[in-house]
């Protein structure tokens, strides 16, 4: 691991110490070789104090024991119709996984204990069709889930419900776990199933929030596995609920939960209730982080040196990106009303974001920004990032005689001789979103 690493991942532990997270496995995670892993990154978080509620499935189980024995099962899942051949192997399934997650946590050093708090009811009929077994969610036992937590106790909960008169029935997992994290306001839900990110196109989705992911659910839904579509429903009335960030991740890959939870970007699929990203204005306190940005592009001669007397005076100019609430990127507008005209300036994505079109959405937004502030054309000089404004922004070369009279004087006085780019704003002169989705790249 390299020192970047473990700072990277301590500039989160005062946010997350103390915080619940829900981590739901699947049946076949938990059967897989990386089992040991991935309890091994639990127990990572528990010693950075982040309490632990571990659920899980027991599909992949339930349906080798079908297998062997030769017995038809009428769901695996949860959902559906559980007859009662079927509850009889999810039981023995469930304890199947229990006994090989008690062993591993054990095997880590974690206290680990059984918790029987899922209160259930029938699903009842659906479409006609008695689910028999098949249960719901009708509440959680919280006092014995804080209990454990309070004594430093990994709960883990099977997918098995009981009702008030002793009856077993069988429980989705992806429900369970969002009923857990509601009931005991957890911070984040993350499930771990094989391959479990969502890819569309075969390009990973790294962000979606509600409104997007149940979209995706409604248009795409043929078109996805019945256990990630469950997912992603599931992870959308967790924010609906309350739960601000659900991830979705491969629990078949090593160092997945450490990865997505510790970086800003992740590699898996995160649904958010609130804004992940977002443009906002540069404040007081802000210049010196934005110097702090910006510093290897004025060492480079990209962008040029401003100081800090320099940024406060223009404060008001500056807007900057945060990705779950840290600086990636900036963008200025300057505004030249007498010419109605706007000069882009300062656009700068930081070198970790690079690639992935933060740049072009700045630009956009500036171009927004532009447009409601009355500008007719926007302006951007550059000496080295031209093509990109060429390129990625419609922007063409025009003479530095087409920049403002205060701005062509001091284009004359820095000796930079940088190129002069023009584009007449294109967007109604409306609402300028107060957020950006995803981008990239540097600028004058």
């Amino acid at each position: 691991m390299k020192v970047s690493d473990l700072r990277g991942i301590l500039q989160y532990v005062p946010r997350f110490r103390e915080k619940i997270f829900v981590v739901a496995l699947d049946g076949e995670v938990a059967g897989s070789q990386n089992l040991g892993n991935l309890l091994l990154d639990l127990a990572v978080l528990r010693s950075l104090s982040i309490k632990v509620i571990l659920v899980h499935g027991c599909g992949a189980q339930l349906l080798q024991l079908s297998n062997e024995r030769g017995v038809p099962v009428t769901s695996s899942d949860g959902t559906g119709v559980t007859d009662e051949a079927t509850l009889k192997l999810g039981i023995e399934a469930s304890h199947v996984v229990l006994q090989e997650l008690m062993q591993g946590l054990a095997s880590v050093d974690l206290r680990a204990a059984y918790a029987n708090v899922i209160v259930a009811h029938p699903a009842g009929i659906l479409n006609g069709v008695d689910t028999l077994c098949t249960g719901r969610v009708e509440r959680v036992e919280t006092t014995t889930l804080q209990t454990f937590l309070n004594e430093g106790i990994i709960p883990v909960i099977p997918p098995i419900g009981f009702d008030g008169e002793g009856r077993t029935f069988r429980v989705n997992s992806d429900s369970v776990a969002l009923e857990v994290a509601e009931a005991m306001r957890a911070l984040k839900i993350i499930y771990l199933a094989p391959q479990g990110s969502l890819k569309i196109a075969d390009q990973l989705v790294r962000q979606l929030s509600v409104s997007e992911t149940e979209e995706i659910v409604r248009k795409r839904r043929n078109l996805l596995e019945p256990a990630q579509v469950s997912k992603l429903e599931h992870a959308a009335k967790a924010c609906r609920g309350g739960i601000t960030r659900v991830h979705l991740l491969d629990g078949t890959q090593n160092e997945a939960l450490l990865s997505e939870i510790f970086s800003h970007e992740g590699i898996g699929t995160m649904v958010y209730s609130n804004e992940y990203q977002q443009m906002r204005r540069a404040l007081k306190k802000d210049v010196r982080a934005l110097m702090v940005l910006i510093k290897e592009s004025i060492a480079n001669a990209e962008l040029v040196k401003r100081t800090r007397a320099e940024l406060t005076s223009m404060l008001d100019d500056y807007w900057l990106l945060e990705i779950d609430r840290n600086l990636v990127g900036c963008v200025a507008l300057h505004f030249y009303p007498e010419s109605r005209a706007a000069e882009l300036a300062c656009l700068y994505v930081a070198k970790s974001h690079e690639g992935q079109g933060y740049g072009q959405k700045l630009m956009a937004f500036a171009e927004q920004l532009a447009a409601k502030k009355g500008a007719s054309h926007l302006l951007a000089l550059s000496t080295q990032a031209y093509n990109f404004f060429q390129q990625k922004g419609g922007f063409t070369e025009v003479s530095p005689e087409e920049l403002p009279p205060e701005r062509r004087r001091r284009w004359e006085q820095s000796g930079r001789n940088s190129k002069v780019m023009r584009k007449a704003t294109q967007f109604a002169a409306s609402t300028v979103s107060a957020s950006v989705s995803a981008g990239s790249s540097q600028e004058n």
